[in-house]
């Protein structure tokens, strides 16, 4: 497949009042034309700084960024404001995880979809016309009605169906859906889901899905990059990970997901917390909370180490991770 956006050796750092917070380092990452890459892990690992990243949209402009951001042959790290706007939504849209934040609340919804078309040159009406179309596409009922009511008046769902109509109503190549189904219930967010890959189907936009949902992951994505206190710690096809997944986060971090009657005993949980990234030096960043940490992971960074297929993972130990991956498989069989 063609490839579409690549991240190569991504590093960001914020500057805090005691020095810099290490959001991302060092990230590798390809997304093809017509694929779904889902980027999985803990609340806080990074994930919507590399989304922010790629739409140059991190906060406070008090960042350190090192390394490039290729897409479509561009690098955008080297691009002005005035020339990342005509990507901005025209080739690259974005879906962020508060639909009632990013909504202007003084606008009808309709009106703020219009004016996202308008920037094509559409007259007023050819805009109404394609809006309504965009709103039966995301399965919005009634949807001139819903066009003329303002954010406050939808529910979550239907509001993350303006932002995805929003999105999608200058067929951007690249879509990047972070934490799309917060805060809505399972009924909610299957929904949401089914729209999103059809008009994936549809449109033959590729998707960079951030979430930590790994059930979202299963049902959707093509291929997984696990991400663990701002680097990428395990990536592969969706089944190699599911099938095999070998670095000790992943598998933890599989373990801790529903598999039995809430009544049958608590969830599994990783021990200990994410180290604090200010100033932090070499070493593994799991190595605090990981059960077969040795003294060469507080030192150095660990290798990359890849797999038969697409499967590469970050870690020291790589046979201990594959024994202790086997054994694990066994004593859940």
């Amino acid at each position: 497949m063609e490839e579409l956006l690549r991240l190569k050796n991504l590093s960001v750092e914020y500057k805090v009042k005691d020095g810099y917070l290490s959001a991302a380092k060092d990230v590798n990452l390809t997304l093809h034309r017509g694929e779904v890459l889902a980027v999985v892990g803990e609340s806080g690992c990074g994930k919507s700084t590399i989304a922010h990243s790629i739409m140059r949209l991190l906060p406070d402009r008090n960042e350190r960024i090192s390394g490039q951001i290729i897409f479509k042959g561009i690098d955008l790290t080297t691009l002005t404001e005035k020339q990342m706007e005509k990507i901005r939504g025209k080739e690259i849209g974005m879906i962020f995880q508060n639909p009632l934040d990013s909504l202007n609340p003084v606008y009808r919804s309709g009106h703020q979809v219009m004016e996202a078309i308008e920037l094509d040159g559409k007259s007023r009406q050819q805009a109404w016309s394609e809006s309504v179309q965009l709103y039966k596409d995301v399965r919005m009922p009634d949807p001139e009605k819903q066009m003329q009511r303002f954010p406050h008046e939808l529910s979550g769902g239907m509001r993350q169906r303006v932002m995805i109509a929003m999105m999608l109503s200058r067929h951007p190549e690249l879509m990047i859906a972070d934490e799309p189904t917060t805060a809505l219930d399972v009924t909610i967010e299957a929904q949401i889901m089914d729209v999103l890959t059809g008009l994936k189907a549809e449109y033959g936009t590729a998707m960079l899905l951030i979430t930590h949902n790994f059930g979202i992951v299963a049902e959707v994505a093509d291929r997984i990059a696990v991400m663990y206190a701002g680097q990428i710690v395990e990536q592969g096809t969706v089944y190699e990970i599911f099938d095999t997944p070998v670095h000790p986060y992943t598998r933890l971090l599989m373990r801790a997901l529903p598999r039995q009657p809430k009544a049958d005993g608590r969830l599994e949980t990783i021990k200990g917390s994410v180290p604090r990234l200010t100033n932090i030096g070499q070493g593994c960043r799991f190595a605090n909370r990981c059960p077969l940490a040795q003294a060469i992971c507080e030192r150095e960074d660990p290798p990359e180490i890849r797999l038969p297929g697409e499967h590469t993972y970050c870690c020291h130990c790589g046979e201990e991770a594959l024994a202790w991956r086997n054994r694990s498989s066994k004593s859940t069989a």
